[in-house]
């Protein structure tokens, strides 16, 4: 037989001030068989907790004499609705120099400093208690009626369901069609995840092949097929769908364009979409597959950064939750894929032409054939000493491709990106990495052919040096190293 004796069931406890909030503290505690002494200034009340079996005395918190009447108990809940009786006792109680672990209600956030300012290791607000406690319960109960919602819409699919991401899909967007695709399985509708353009960046290449999810690119289907449509994680996308209405919208983020979806869960409070579907796969109390699960808790460290951008509570919670059923040994994997031959070139050619303006670094990686390096070579500068900033550009056919990372929290690099060519390319991403595209006539207004890429070369790289730098407010004057 264990001889283990936990802390909880060694302390004592005392309740000074028993009103209502009291009273329920003190029958819990006491239903759990603890030692508890409640002190109340009203004989009435004090009368009442004797009825029922506690003990109960009468005497006024606020009284210096109360704290050495306390004197053995290992933890003092200090609860009356008297913010100067409660402010009293605290002070008497560390006046005389124990260690008590003393737990204050105060009505406001200032009561509360002043609580803390005293002694108080824990401050309690009733209020705002009772309304966390109903926000949890108005998020469960808004959860239970959405999941009911999109079950509607999947149960009513009487082909198949197509799952749209976004297009040149990010993990964030492939693992939440997985785990729509999981939804609908266990619903008995079949699901194809279908994708547009390409899937860049060896980690995402790495992230589908080594977790076996099966996609298909849009150029392969035809979308009159499907039943239903689903997009997730769609929200830059500008997708016409072959003018077909739209089942399910799931997003983190607002839409570029507006979808009348029959189901539609948009959270921008929310980092990442991945941490919505997590919440859905809980709801309809779905097992959980091991490629799901890996799926999504990359998806959501990806889209977050590893949990260093606008990172959520609500994102922290679901990766939890998912955190027991991932291979480990293929998330590592994922994470850390080998560096192609390519990417290695176009990483030292963007190290050979950096430019270093203060903490900023701009670079020219020349002419390129897999732009998706580009964002690789970025990431890597970024670990320079000295860098916060970078972008890396390059010349891939007619295209001037950018992709830059910012670790400065001062700076939205997406905004830069926007603000330097927004009018003339298209510009993508958040506050800590972002891309565009920009058509190279527009830039240069020189038709490409073989006999100009060195002109068309210098003058880009004059010309997005000269952009980006002005955008970041560095003056471009400047020497860099």
């Amino acid at each position: 037989m264990s001889t283990a004796i936990t802390m909880a069931s060694m302390s004592t406890y005392a309740i000074l001030g028993c009103g209502s909030v009291g009273h329920a503290v003190a029958e819990e505690l006491d239903a759990e068989g603890k030692d508890v002494l409640i002190l109340d200034m009203d004989e009435g009340r004090v009368e009442a907790l004797r009825d029922q079996d506690m003990d109960a005395r009468t005497a006024d918190i606020r009284e210096a004499s109360v704290a050495e009447t306390i004197a053995d108990r290992d933890v003092v809940l200090i609860l009356s609705s008297d913010e100067e009786a409660n402010e009293a006792a605290v002070e008497n109680l560390r006046s005389r120099g124990g260690d008590q672990f003393v737990v204050a209600r105060a009505s406001d956030p200032v009561s509360a400093d002043d609580l803390s300012e005293s002694g108080a290791d824990v401050v309690i607000n009733p209020s705002a208690v009772i309304a966390d406690s109903a926000l949890r319960a108005l998020e469960t109960g808004e959860l239970e009626y959405k999941a009911g919602q999109l079950a509607e819409v999947l149960d009513g699919t009487d082909g198949r369901l197509a799952i749209l991401t976004s297009p040149g899909p990010d993990p964030d967007s492939i693992a939440s069609a997985v785990a729509l695709q999981a939804i609908a399985a266990a619903r008995d509708v079949e699901a194809d995840i279908v994708y547009e353009g390409e899937i860049g960046l060896q980690e995402n290449r790495a992230f589908v092949n080594l977790l076996g999810i099966d996609l298909l690119s849009r150029s392969e289907v035809d979308l009159a097929d499907y039943d239903t449509l689903a997009l997730v994680d769609h929200s830059q996308a500008a997708d016409p769908l072959d003018n077909r209405s739209v089942g399910v919208y799931i997003d983190h983020a607002e839409p570029d364009v507006e979808y009348d979806a029959t189901f539609s869960d948009v959270r921008p409070s929310i980092a990442a979409t991945s941490t919505i579907l997590t919440k859905y796969i809980q709801e309809f109390d779905i097992s959980l597959s091991e490629q799901v699960a890996t799926a999504l808790l990359y998806g959501i460290r990806a889209e977050t950064l590893d949990f260093k951008r606008d990172t959520t509570p609500a994102d922290l919670t679901a990766a939890a939750y998912l955190y027991p059923f991932v291979n480990h040994d293929t998330l590592e994997q994922v994470e850390s894929p080998s560096m192609s031959a390519e990417t290695l070139d176009v990483l030292a050619e963007a190290i050979r032409n950096r430019e270093v303006k203060g903490s900023h670094l701009v670079s020219n990686a020349g002419f390129v054939r897999d732009r998706d390096a580009l964002a690789q070579a970025a990431q890597h500068l970024l670990n320079l000493e000295g860098i916060t900033t970078t972008a890396v550009f390059a010349i891939a056919e007619d295209t001037i491709y950018l992709a830059a990372r910012s670790k400065d929290i001062r700076m939205n690099i997406g905004a830069v990106l926007e603000d330097a060519f927004g009018d003339i390319g298209e510009a993508r991403g958040h506050s800590t990495d972002a891309t565009v595209e920009i058509p190279l006539g527009i830039f240069t207004g020189i038709e490409t052919s073989e006999d100009n890429r060195d002109t068309l070369l210098q003058l880009t790289e004059e010309a997005v040096r000269r952009k980006l730098f002005n955008a970041m407010g560095v003056e471009t004057g400047d020497n860099g190293g």
